[in-house]
């Protein structure tokens, strides 16, 4: 059985840096393509990050661009979310997921854990 477990979250203030871990079993963690995204309250899952399975690429939502950055530790099966600068518009629940697929479509993604929240204030 798969399971994705993210930790890290908490209340930071605006400008603060947060780091998201994202820990996987039940897969063969190395093939999987793992990503992050998020939701605020009444608005849609949005994709944060992602991290290519075959050679570590990363790509990111237009939003986080330039303030978090995405990696992996395969030996620990681990994935990583690094946030930096926060601002209020970044407070929602983050979800890690992983695909065997290219797309970054939400639809693409098998397997995702429960979400961890992060709530960001002045």
């Amino acid at each position: 059985q798969v399971q994705l477990v993210e930790s890290g979250g908490g209340s930071v203030q605006v400008g603060g840096s947060v780091r998201l871990s994202c820990a996987a079993s039940g897969l063969l963690f190395s093939t999987y393509t793992l990503g992050w995204f998020r939701q605020a309250p009444g608005k849609e899952r949005e994709f944060v990050a992602r991290i290519l399975w075959i050679n570590d690429g990363t790509d990111y939502g237009d939003s986080v661009k330039g303030r978090f950055t995405i990696s992996r530790e395969n030996a620990k099966n681990t994935v990583y979310l690094q946030m930096d600068s926060l601002k209020p518009e970044d407070t929602s629940v983050y979800y890690c997921a992983a695909t065997k697929a290219f797309s970054r479509a939400q639809g693409s993604w098998q397997h995702w854990g429960q979400g961890t929240q992060v709530t960001v204030s002045s």
